[in-house]
């Protein structure tokens, strides 16, 4: 007998199936299964199945002060069923944030920030002393279903005079830590774009990819990307949204995919003002601006499941299979007009909004406060 079986599920799209789960495990997918269960769910006509997304940008270490939220408020109510921390805690202070997400409904991991006490303060890598390579491997080898990856913030309000030197020293403690992924922040010069792109390597994550500063892949001049963009995407540096308070552009999204540049994974950089206030909210609305920007729902979906299950090493995750986490979103689409609005008060209306109706985490289902 299985713990929970969803029947009639229906894929973006159209591939049907039932979903037989036990243990926390999807035990079976077929057209229809034959079997009981103790609990049995039912998609209605309108509702759609995905393997539980999956948004690999927030931040939700909620005893921080300058960027915090709570891992349900942006998991599992929001349809997401797994969050990736970016960097908010170091090696000094995560075992505190590991503690606190044990308690969520939602999965929840982290990227460890190089320096120790992580986002303290908003000048974290000004000082180099704060990176301690050795207290990084000491935090990854106590934590490793936890930590997925490190993080280095390189833009100029970060580094102070350090100039790409804190990059480097990310690259040297990713190579001690067996490759571990390694996300990099860009924001304003110093350090500039192409000599972070230049440090950076094949499976790399670049976020906030799509941002509209001086110091993005737009060049102001032209209004076309610049040229060693393209060498980096083609490296296979993953581009990575995360749209924060001031990091997605409309005009850029939209110029990149005019030159058939894409982003690999779609996060929302999420934080408790800007879930709020906006212009984030949700990582339900940044699909729906890469859907008005160009992107295809499948792709769309593809963004938040298997995209950063692969960058991140979440082997059993992002997929709807057999053997995989019985991690899922239900959702429906509704059509009515919504404004969305960017990092720069940019707009585009959306007529098709994506609804997150239901989180299966671990095989228990839960209710979205969408």
């Amino acid at each position: 007998m299985f713990d929970l079986i969803i029947r009639q599920g229906k894929t973006i799209d159209h591939q049907k199936m039932d979903i037989g789960i036990k243990d926390g495990k999807i035990l079976q997918v077929a057209p229809v299964i034959n079997a009981s269960a103790v609990h049995e769910y039912r998609l209605q006509e309108n509702e759609f199945i995905s393997a539980g997304w999956i948004d690999d940008h927030v931040h939700c270490f909620e005893e921080m002060t300058l960027y915090y939220d709570y891992p349900d408020e942006v998991g599992y109510k929001q349809g997401v069923t797994t969050v990736i921390d970016a960097g908010t805690t170091g090696a000094e202070n995560i075992h505190r944030f590991y503690d606190l997400a044990q308690e969520a409904k939602t999965n929840v991991f982290a990227l460890v920030n190089i320096s120790k006490w992580g986002i303290v303060e908003q000048d974290e890598l000004a000082d180099l002393s704060k990176i301690k390579a050795n207290l990084v491997s000491d935090i990854v080898e106590k934590f490793p279903n936890f930590i997925v990856g490190l993080k280095a913030r390189m833009s100029k309000t970060v580094i102070g005079d350090n100039g790409i030197t804190p990059l480097e020293l990310a690259k040297e403690i990713q190579k001690a830590n067996q490759g571990l992924p390694l996300m990099v922040h860009i924001g304003s010069a110093p350090p500039t774009l192409d000599a972070i792109l230049n440090h950076m390597e094949r499976g790399d994550v670049l976020t906030h990819c799509f941002n509209g500063k001086e110091n993005g892949i737009l060049d102001r001049g032209t209004q076309s990307i610049k040229s060693f963009v393209f060498d980096a995407y083609e490296k296979g540096i993953a581009f990575d949204i995360g749209h924060g308070t001031d990091s997605f552009n409309f005009d850029v999204a939209e110029r990149a995919l005019s030159e058939n540049i894409k982003a690999a994974s779609i996060s929302t950089d999420i934080y408790i003002r800007n879930r709020t206030n906006g212009p984030v909210y949700d990582l339900a609305t940044t699909m729906e601006k890469l859907a008005v920007v160009g992107y295809d729902w499948k792709e769309i979906i593809d963004k938040v499941t298997v995209a950063p299950a692969l960058q991140f090493k979440l082997n059993k995750k992002g997929k709807i299979a057999v053997g995989y986490d019985a991690d899922l979103t239900v959702f429906s689409f509704k059509e009515a007009d919504k404004v969305l609005t960017d990092s720069n008060g940019n707009t585009r209306t959306t007529s098709i909004q994506i609804i997150p109706t239901k989180a299966v985490i671990g095989g228990e289902i839960f209710e979205t406060e969408y």
